[in-house]
């Protein structure tokens, strides 16, 4: 398991699915220097998907053959769907970046948190059901994609407790802000001064 170093810090944004975590991402990771790290996942790419910008899209047999060689940091299953962070990656984000961001289900973000403990800090960002399903109809998702996510709704949201950071996205911009200022307050407290 890699080790992260005395500066280094885990951002995990965690939360139902269509809550708008990802776009918080992005935009709290332009007013820092962060680096993101993807996802493996043996689903298909939605229509508005990128393959190496929303997730890395690979086969189950490609996913399983990873799994065998012991690349990934930690793995889920959902719905009979495969999740996995490769820890390469997560050295390599290091390498060039002190702040690195992941966007996670409950269960990855556990899972990392129990293995990084005080270096990761998680930010639970939800929406009510009807804005989360309004969300999914406007990218047109699929139907039957959005009963899979609507079934994990009340369980996903029961994670929110355990969260460092709890904030309902019901205007991106804003709520990215309030982020940026959390981080903000947090790098200063601990801001570690090299000037003798």
């Amino acid at each position: 398991m890699y080790k992260i170093k005395e500066k280094e810090k885990l951002f995990i944004y965690t939360g139902p699915d269509g809550s708008g975590r990802k776009t918080i991402a992005k935009m709290v990771a332009t007013a820092f220097d962060m680096e993101t790290v993807l996802s493996y996942t043996t689903r298909s790419p939605r229509h508005y998907e990128q393959d190496g910008e929303d997730y890395h899209f690979v086969t189950d047999v490609a996913f399983k053959k990873m799994e065998d060689n012991q690349e990934f940091l930690e793995t889920v299953e959902i719905d009979g769907i495969h999740y996995g962070i490769r820890e390469q990656d997560i050295v390599k984000a290091f390498e060039n970046h002190n702040l690195v961001y992941l966007t996670l289900n409950p269960e990855g973000t556990e899972k990392l948190k129990n293995m990084y403990g005080e270096r990761v800090m998680r930010f639970f960002i939800f929406s009510n059901r009807e804005t989360v399903i309004e969300r999914h109809k406007a990218r047109k998702d699929m139907e039957e994609d959005i009963q899979r996510h609507l079934a994990h709704y009340d369980e996903t949201m029961e994670y929110k407790n355990k969260c460092e950071h709890v904030f309902e996205n019901y205007d991106s911009p804003q709520v990215s802000f309030q982020v940026s200022e959390v981080i903000e307050a947090f790098l200063d407290r601990n801001r570690i001064v090299t000037d003798y």
